[in-house]
Protein backbone atom coordinates (compact mmCIF):
# COMPACT_ATOMS: atom_id res chain seq x y z
CA UNK A 1 0.00 0.00 0.00
CA UNK A 2 1.77 3.01 -0.91
CA UNK A 3 1.59 5.96 1.25
CA UNK A 4 0.29 8.71 -1.46
CA UNK A 5 -2.86 6.88 -1.49
CA UNK A 6 -5.45 9.74 -1.64
CA UNK A 7 -7.69 9.64 1.47
CA UNK A 8 -10.91 7.32 0.11
CA UNK A 9 -8.17 4.44 -1.10
CA UNK A 10 -7.18 3.99 2.22
CA UNK A 11 -10.42 3.81 3.19
CA UNK A 12 -11.30 1.58 0.91
CA UNK A 13 -8.54 -0.68 1.80
CA UNK A 14 -8.82 -0.50 5.70
CA UNK A 15 -13.14 -1.07 5.66
CA UNK A 16 -12.73 -4.86 5.63
CA UNK A 17 -10.36 -4.51 8.41
CA UNK A 18 -11.77 -2.27 10.41
CA UNK A 19 -15.29 -3.31 10.50
CA UNK A 20 -17.84 -6.80 11.13
CA UNK A 21 -21.07 -7.57 10.01
CA UNK A 22 -23.14 -7.34 13.07
CA UNK A 23 -25.39 -9.96 14.52
CA UNK A 24 -28.32 -8.17 15.79
CA UNK A 25 -29.60 -7.16 18.64
CA UNK A 26 -26.65 -8.55 20.70
CA UNK A 27 -24.10 -6.41 19.58
CA UNK A 28 -24.29 -2.62 19.32
CA UNK A 29 -24.30 -1.53 15.24
CA UNK A 30 -24.43 1.69 16.04
CA UNK A 31 -22.73 3.99 13.23
CA UNK A 32 -21.57 3.32 9.78
CA UNK A 33 -24.82 2.47 8.24
CA UNK A 34 -26.12 -1.45 10.64
CA UNK A 35 -21.92 -2.21 10.93
CA UNK A 36 -20.20 -1.97 14.22
CA UNK A 37 -16.74 -0.46 14.64
CA UNK A 38 -13.56 -2.59 15.53
CA UNK A 39 -10.50 -1.21 16.79
CA UNK A 40 -7.16 -2.59 15.92
CA UNK A 41 -3.78 -2.36 17.47
CA UNK A 42 -0.85 -1.10 15.25
CA UNK A 43 0.69 -5.04 15.03
CA UNK A 44 -2.50 -6.22 13.18
CA UNK A 45 -2.24 -3.32 11.05
CA UNK A 46 1.54 -4.18 10.37
CA UNK A 47 0.44 -8.26 9.78
CA UNK A 48 -2.47 -7.27 7.12
CA UNK A 49 0.04 -5.34 5.11
CA UNK A 50 0.41 -1.89 6.27
CA UNK A 51 3.71 -0.54 7.04
CA UNK A 52 4.48 2.38 9.71
CA UNK A 53 4.09 5.16 6.55
CA UNK A 54 1.12 3.40 5.42
CA UNK A 55 -0.65 3.86 8.85
CA UNK A 56 0.99 7.84 9.44
CA UNK A 57 -0.65 8.33 5.94
CA UNK A 58 -3.56 6.98 6.49
CA UNK A 59 -3.94 8.96 9.79
CA UNK A 60 -2.83 12.40 8.37
CA UNK A 61 -5.25 11.75 5.60
CA UNK A 62 -8.35 11.10 7.88
CA UNK A 63 -9.02 7.60 6.63
CA UNK A 64 -7.57 6.24 10.04
CA UNK A 65 -8.08 7.75 13.73
CA UNK A 66 -5.08 7.31 16.23
CA UNK A 67 -7.68 7.22 19.32
CA UNK A 68 -4.82 5.76 21.61
CA UNK A 69 -1.14 4.49 21.66
CA UNK A 70 -1.17 1.44 19.16
CA UNK A 71 -5.44 1.73 18.61
CA UNK A 72 -6.99 2.66 15.23
CA UNK A 73 -10.38 3.22 14.19
CA UNK A 74 -11.97 4.46 11.02
CA UNK A 75 -12.07 7.94 10.25
CA UNK A 76 -15.37 8.79 9.83
CA UNK A 77 -15.71 6.89 13.09
CA UNK A 78 -18.51 8.47 15.19
CA UNK A 79 -16.38 10.96 17.79
CA UNK A 80 -18.14 9.21 20.81
CA UNK A 81 -16.32 5.80 20.07
CA UNK A 82 -13.23 7.16 19.48
CA UNK A 83 -13.28 9.06 22.74
CA UNK A 84 -14.61 5.95 24.63
CA UNK A 85 -11.57 4.13 23.02
CA UNK A 86 -9.12 7.35 23.86
CA UNK A 87 -10.16 6.83 27.51
CA UNK A 88 -9.31 3.04 27.47
CA UNK A 89 -12.27 1.32 27.18
CA UNK A 90 -15.22 0.70 24.73
CA UNK A 91 -18.48 2.90 25.02
CA UNK A 92 -21.38 1.66 27.46
CA UNK A 93 -24.76 2.74 29.18
CA UNK A 94 -26.42 5.58 28.16
CA UNK A 95 -24.00 6.40 25.29
CA UNK A 96 -24.34 3.78 23.18
CA UNK A 97 -28.55 3.85 23.72
CA UNK A 98 -28.13 7.50 22.50
CA UNK A 99 -26.40 6.05 19.31
CA UNK A 100 -29.07 3.95 18.54
CA UNK A 101 -31.75 6.07 19.16
CA UNK A 102 -33.24 4.63 22.35
CA UNK A 103 -35.11 7.65 24.66
CA UNK A 104 -32.29 8.48 27.78
CA UNK A 105 -34.07 11.25 29.97
CA UNK A 106 -30.70 12.73 30.88
CA UNK A 107 -27.20 11.78 29.62
CA UNK A 108 -24.38 14.60 29.80
CA UNK A 109 -21.55 12.06 30.41
CA UNK A 110 -19.63 9.77 27.96
CA UNK A 111 -20.06 6.24 29.44
CA UNK A 112 -17.23 3.80 29.07
CA UNK A 113 -16.90 -0.01 30.48
CA UNK A 114 -13.20 -0.47 31.70
CA UNK A 115 -12.29 -4.17 32.69
CA UNK A 116 -10.78 -4.28 36.19
CA UNK A 117 -7.14 -4.29 35.12
CA UNK A 118 -7.59 -1.47 32.72
CA UNK A 119 -4.19 1.30 33.12
CA UNK A 120 -2.79 4.21 31.45
CA UNK A 121 -6.17 6.01 31.26
CA UNK A 122 -6.38 8.84 28.94
CA UNK A 123 -8.78 12.19 28.98
CA UNK A 124 -11.24 11.69 26.39
CA UNK A 125 -10.05 14.71 24.83
CA UNK A 126 -6.41 14.52 24.48
CA UNK A 127 -4.82 11.27 24.11
CA UNK A 128 -1.10 12.60 25.72
CA UNK A 129 -2.97 13.89 28.90
CA UNK A 130 -4.14 11.06 31.76
CA UNK A 131 -7.64 10.77 32.89
CA UNK A 132 -5.96 11.75 36.85
CA UNK A 133 -9.83 11.11 38.60
CA UNK A 134 -12.15 8.38 37.58
CA UNK A 135 -15.17 10.73 38.57
CA UNK A 136 -13.60 13.27 36.35
CA UNK A 137 -16.02 15.38 34.70
CA UNK A 138 -17.83 14.81 31.85
CA UNK A 139 -16.84 10.77 31.94
CA UNK A 140 -18.44 7.63 33.73
CA UNK A 141 -16.78 4.96 34.13
CA UNK A 142 -18.49 1.91 34.75
CA UNK A 143 -16.38 -1.27 36.34
CA UNK A 144 -18.71 -3.86 36.59
CA UNK A 145 -18.15 -7.82 34.35
CA UNK A 146 -19.44 -7.81 30.57
CA UNK A 147 -21.20 -10.59 29.63
CA UNK A 148 -21.14 -10.77 26.09
CA UNK A 149 -17.21 -10.97 25.17
CA UNK A 150 -16.55 -7.28 23.14
CA UNK A 151 -13.58 -8.44 21.46
CA UNK A 152 -12.45 -5.66 19.29
CA UNK A 153 -15.60 -3.68 19.36
CA UNK A 154 -15.75 0.20 20.26
CA UNK A 155 -19.13 -1.12 22.18
CA UNK A 156 -20.25 -3.20 24.32
CA UNK A 157 -23.02 -5.02 23.01
CA UNK A 158 -26.93 -3.82 23.16
CA UNK A 159 -27.80 -5.75 26.60
CA UNK A 160 -24.75 -5.51 28.25
CA UNK A 161 -25.49 -1.53 27.95
CA UNK A 162 -29.15 -1.61 29.07
CA UNK A 163 -27.76 -3.84 32.11
CA UNK A 164 -25.57 -0.48 32.58
CA UNK A 165 -28.44 1.98 32.23
CA UNK A 166 -30.76 0.26 34.55
CA UNK A 167 -27.85 0.23 37.09
CA UNK A 168 -26.92 4.14 36.08
CA UNK A 169 -30.90 5.57 36.54
CA UNK A 170 -33.61 6.49 38.45
CA UNK A 171 -36.17 3.75 37.91
CA UNK A 172 -38.88 5.47 35.95
CA UNK A 173 -36.34 6.42 33.41
CA UNK A 174 -34.78 3.20 33.34
CA UNK A 175 -37.97 1.30 32.33
CA UNK A 176 -38.92 4.45 29.74
CA UNK A 177 -35.33 3.19 28.24
CA UNK A 178 -36.26 -0.66 28.11
CA UNK A 179 -39.82 1.00 26.52
CA UNK A 180 -37.90 2.60 24.08
CA UNK A 181 -35.13 -0.27 22.91
CA UNK A 182 -39.05 -2.15 22.46
CA UNK A 183 -40.55 0.06 20.69
CA UNK A 184 -37.88 0.78 18.13
CA UNK A 185 -37.25 -2.71 18.00
CA UNK A 186 -33.31 -2.77 19.08
CA UNK A 187 -34.15 -5.73 21.68
CA UNK A 188 -36.57 -8.53 21.52
CA UNK A 189 -39.19 -9.55 24.41
CA UNK A 190 -36.42 -12.36 24.80
CA UNK A 191 -33.48 -9.87 25.19
CA UNK A 192 -35.60 -7.99 27.60
CA UNK A 193 -35.54 -10.91 29.64
CA UNK A 194 -32.18 -11.66 29.48
CA UNK A 195 -31.28 -8.01 30.26
CA UNK A 196 -33.28 -8.89 33.79
CA UNK A 197 -31.72 -11.73 33.94
CA UNK A 198 -28.66 -10.31 34.08
CA UNK A 199 -29.57 -7.79 36.78
CA UNK A 200 -29.35 -8.13 40.61
CA UNK A 201 -32.99 -9.49 41.63
CA UNK A 202 -34.24 -6.50 43.41
CA UNK A 203 -34.37 -5.13 39.82
CA UNK A 204 -37.11 -7.44 38.89
CA UNK A 205 -39.93 -5.79 40.28
CA UNK A 206 -39.56 -3.38 37.24
CA UNK A 207 -39.90 -5.93 34.57
CA UNK A 208 -43.79 -6.11 34.75
CA UNK A 209 -44.06 -2.27 34.10
CA UNK A 210 -42.15 -2.46 31.03
CA UNK A 211 -44.42 -1.87 27.72
CA UNK A 212 -43.09 -1.75 24.04
CA UNK A 213 -46.15 0.23 22.72
CA UNK A 214 -45.11 3.44 23.93
CA UNK A 215 -44.22 5.67 21.55
CA UNK A 216 -41.56 7.95 23.43
CA UNK A 217 -40.07 8.14 26.77
CA UNK A 218 -42.40 11.23 27.93
CA UNK A 219 -45.45 9.09 27.48
CA UNK A 220 -43.61 6.04 29.49
CA UNK A 221 -42.88 8.83 32.04
CA UNK A 222 -46.78 9.66 32.37
CA UNK A 223 -48.05 6.41 32.63
CA UNK A 224 -45.82 5.68 35.50
CA UNK A 225 -46.41 8.56 37.11
CA UNK A 226 -50.75 8.09 36.42
CA UNK A 227 -50.07 4.25 37.51
CA UNK A 228 -48.42 5.92 41.06
CA UNK A 229 -51.77 7.92 41.33
CA UNK A 230 -53.72 4.84 41.20
CA UNK A 231 -55.47 5.06 37.82
CA UNK A 232 -56.19 2.85 35.22
CA UNK A 233 -54.04 3.40 32.29
CA UNK A 234 -54.65 2.36 28.61
CA UNK A 235 -51.97 2.38 26.21
CA UNK A 236 -52.03 3.11 22.30
CA UNK A 237 -55.93 2.62 22.65
CA UNK A 238 -57.89 3.25 19.08
CA UNK A 239 -61.00 5.18 19.27
CA UNK A 240 -63.71 4.84 16.75
CA UNK A 241 -63.41 8.34 14.45
CA UNK A 242 -60.35 9.86 16.35
CA UNK A 243 -57.66 7.21 15.94
CA UNK A 244 -55.02 5.85 18.33
CA UNK A 245 -54.40 8.41 21.24
CA UNK A 246 -51.33 7.68 23.85
CA UNK A 247 -52.93 7.20 27.03
CA UNK A 248 -57.09 6.41 28.35
CA UNK A 249 -57.34 6.88 31.98
CA UNK A 250 -59.86 5.90 34.06
CA UNK A 251 -61.81 5.05 30.86
CA UNK A 252 -62.17 8.69 29.98
CA UNK A 253 -59.40 11.12 30.71
CA UNK A 254 -57.32 10.90 27.31
CA UNK A 255 -53.75 12.02 27.71
CA UNK A 256 -51.95 13.02 24.33
CA UNK A 257 -47.83 13.57 25.10
CA UNK A 258 -47.27 16.01 22.43
CA UNK A 259 -43.76 16.79 21.48
CA UNK A 260 -41.88 19.48 19.35
CA UNK A 261 -40.81 16.73 16.71
CA UNK A 262 -44.78 15.96 15.71
CA UNK A 263 -46.44 18.88 17.10
CA UNK A 264 -44.82 21.79 15.75
CA UNK A 265 -46.82 24.60 13.19
CA UNK A 266 -50.25 25.43 12.96
CA UNK A 267 -51.43 22.42 10.65
CA UNK A 268 -50.42 19.93 13.23
CA UNK A 269 -52.42 21.84 15.89
CA UNK A 270 -55.39 22.61 13.64
CA UNK A 271 -55.20 18.55 13.42
CA UNK A 272 -54.84 18.30 16.95
CA UNK A 273 -57.61 20.33 18.40
CA UNK A 274 -59.90 18.55 15.68
CA UNK A 275 -58.83 15.01 17.39
CA UNK A 276 -60.03 16.79 20.85
CA UNK A 277 -62.92 17.80 19.54
CA UNK A 278 -63.96 14.48 18.48
CA UNK A 279 -62.95 13.03 21.38
CA UNK A 280 -65.13 15.71 23.51
CA UNK A 281 -67.88 14.46 20.89
CA UNK A 282 -67.43 10.80 22.10
CA UNK A 283 -67.55 11.98 25.82
CA UNK A 284 -63.73 11.82 26.37
CA UNK A 285 -61.44 14.63 27.97
CA UNK A 286 -58.45 15.19 26.32
CA UNK A 287 -55.23 17.30 27.94
CA UNK A 288 -52.05 17.49 26.12
CA UNK A 289 -48.97 18.03 28.12
CA UNK A 290 -45.46 18.58 26.06
CA UNK A 291 -42.73 15.88 26.55
CA UNK A 292 -40.70 19.06 28.61
CA UNK A 293 -43.71 19.66 30.67
CA UNK A 294 -43.60 15.63 31.87
CA UNK A 295 -40.11 15.37 32.27
CA UNK A 296 -39.35 18.53 33.79
CA UNK A 297 -41.83 19.90 35.79
CA UNK A 298 -44.03 16.67 36.15
CA UNK A 299 -45.84 17.97 39.41
CA UNK A 300 -47.50 20.57 37.37
CA UNK A 301 -48.72 17.78 35.21
CA UNK A 302 -50.08 16.23 37.49
CA UNK A 303 -51.57 18.46 39.57
CA UNK A 304 -54.00 19.04 36.08
CA UNK A 305 -54.52 15.76 35.72
CA UNK A 306 -55.52 15.73 40.11
CA UNK A 307 -57.90 18.63 39.74
CA UNK A 308 -59.71 16.45 36.59
CA UNK A 309 -59.86 13.12 38.26
CA UNK A 310 -61.33 15.22 41.28
CA UNK A 311 -64.25 16.00 38.91
CA UNK A 312 -64.26 12.69 36.92
CA UNK A 313 -68.01 11.18 35.84
CA UNK A 314 -69.09 7.80 37.42
CA UNK A 315 -68.60 5.94 34.43
CA UNK A 316 -66.62 5.65 31.51
CA UNK A 317 -67.82 6.80 27.73
CA UNK A 318 -69.46 4.65 25.97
Amino acid sequence: MHPTLPPQAFISALRPHLRRAVTPPLLAGVTLGGMFVEFLHRAELVLDGMSRSDIAAAVHSGALVRARRDHYLPGDTDDRLVRAVRVGGRLTCLSVLQLLGVFVQVSSHLHVHMVRTASRMRSPHDRRQRLEDRSVRGVRLHWSPLHDPPGHSATVSVIDALVHSVLCQAPRAAIASLDSALYRAVISLADLGEVFARLPARFAVLRPLVDGRAESGPETLMRLMLRALGCSVAVQVQIEGVGRVDLVVDGWLVIECDSKEFHAGWQAQAKDRERDLRLAARGFTCIRPTAAMIMNDPEFVLDAVRGLLATRPDRAPE
